[in-house]
């Protein structure tokens, strides 16, 4: 087992927990913390405005794996018509977004799911994603899954197993640190 102190340079030691949920949970309210929010899906989405909704609410948890894509290769998945990224407005202001990856044929990933730094503690992330989690069971899936890791928001896991998904594996890596890499 690799310690903090025995990582080379440039590197992070992370743990990622895979959670999945195999049945549809118990409808759950739905009522916004606040009439003044809203959830619009963004239909083929600019590049730039996905790289906004990315860095913002990535950054402070260190995403790092759609920087590194090409513009063509970022329009090839954002675009693509089984990928679905809603947007989590407040007075008609971006306050996060979720991205759902129907790609494969049972299975949907709730591929990213994020709340803007200055959205966080309103209630607004476990609102969207009991919205996301309706939203995936409409397409009856065998399963729906997700990951996080310890780089992520220190509540995320704790909120996703409230919401009812499940950790099935976990593993530790080591990977690139995106600050040395110059990509945040």
């Amino acid at each position: 087992m690799t310690t903090e102190e025995n990582l080379p340079t440039g590197k992070l030691k992370i743990v990622i927990t895979y959670l999945e949920m195999r049945n549809r949970p118990q409808l759950r309210e739905l009522t916004p913390p606040s009439a003044k929010i809203k959830i619009t899906p963004a239909i083929n989405p600019t590049v730039s405005f996905y790289r906004y909704l990315y860095n913002t609410v990535g950054g402070p948890w260190m995403w790092y794996d759609r920087r590194k894509m090409s513009d063509e290769q970022l329009r090839a998945v954002i675009q693509n018509p089984q990928v679905e990224i809603c947007v989590l407005y407040v007075d008609g202001v971006p306050a996060g977004y979720a991205e759902l990856d129907r790609r494969h044929e049972t299975d949907i990933e709730l591929a990213y799911f994020g709340i803007m730094p200055e959205f966080i503690g309103q209630r607004l992330g476990p609102f969207l994603l009991n919205w996301m989690i309706d939203k995936a069971w409409s397409y009856n899936p065998q399963r729906f899954w997700l990951h996080t890791c310890t780089l992520d928001h220190p509540k995320a896991l704790a909120i996703y197993q409230r919401a009812g998904f499940v950790p099935y594996k976990q593993e530790e890596k080591i990977v690139d640190d995106p600050r040395a890499l110059g990509l945040i």
